[in-house]
């Protein structure tokens, strides 16, 4: 995979991008838009999908809004599939998300609808196991040798959180895969985030490695192999995410069981982490 730095930040950036046309003025008079806070390729597959959502009114990112969402996902039939509810996340980020999560049996083109959405909603697509790059869940985490403080493996900065490099560079992906450890690995770069959310989600791994002490082992690569983020590093190369950032939460037998992508707050990691714990 050959990226620029012009496309994987647009490709990252499309995780923000409005979901439906649906209101252009500053009212919400025509329901809420839909704000899809999830990549728009092929990554999705059958299964509990994580869906994260924002709102807008007009092209504005809403700092309100209710607790909980009711709503539905739709087949590319218009048949109701699942129902959901958006759980309203806002712990030590600025502005909410909703985290929607579905279990969904196909892999085929979908729409997820709110009651009080603009009558578009936001479509998305599930895909088979082998038409996505990335590791899936359920399947085996490949090793990398990530960049650590001793051997910055030719990227530079080796962590660009600020003003401090991040304490989860102390061990390779190789080396906490083989730890027998539940192990959580986090591509990311504070530096140069287009989204925004890198250094809040970084910054909340590192208190949950405080928290947990050495029960996970937690491991952070930057994406970019250079300062002007000109050069994507090897370790998103090795991985083959077009997106940032994204965490992989694998079990002590090295299997991916769950993910987040693009954005989560304090709240749901904890939740996650306490998962990868139980």
């Amino acid at each position: 995979m050959n990226f620029s730095r012009r496309h994987f930040l647009a490709a990252a950036g499309g995780a923000v991008a409005l979901a439906a046309c649906g209101n252009s003025d500053d009212s919400t008079e025509g329901g809420w838009v839909i704000v899809q806070r999830f990549p728009n390729h092929p990554l999705f597959t059958p299964g509990e999908t994580r869906l994260p959502i924002s709102l807008a009114d007009g092209e504005r990112l809403l700092d309100n809004g209710p607790d909980e969402l009711p709503g539905w996902i739709e087949d590319f039939t218009g048949t109701k599939v699942a129902d959901i509810v958006g759980r309203k996340r806002k712990d030590g980020i600025p502005t909410p998300y909703w985290e929607v999560r579905a279990e969904l049996e196909r892999a085929v083109i979908y729409t997820m609808r709110f009651q009080d959405d603009d009558g578009y909603g936001a479509t998305f697509e599930l895909f088979d196991p082998a038409d996505v790059k990335t590791p899936v869940t359920g399947s085996a985490m490949p090793g990398f040798d990530t960049p650590t403080v001793d051997d910055h493996r030719g990227v530079e900065p080796f962590c660009s959180l600020t003003p401090d490099p991040c304490p989860l560079h102390a061990v390779t992906l190789t080396e906490a895969l083989a730890s027998g450890k539940p192990v959580a690995y986090m591509v990311g770069t504070p530096a140069h985030c287009s989204t925004g959310t890198c250094t809040p989600g970084l910054e909340f791994l590192v208190a949950e490695g405080e928290r947990v002490g050495d029960a996970i082992v937690m491991v952070h690569a930057d994406v970019y192999a250079d300062d002007a983020a000109t050069v994507v590093a090897p370790a998103v190369e090795s991985l083959g995410a077009e997106y940032e950032p994204i965490i992989y939460f694998i079990d002590a037998t090295g299997t991916v069981v769950d993910r987040l992508d693009a954005i989560w707050d304090r709240g749901e990691l904890r939740e996650r982490i306490d998962a990868l714990l139980a």
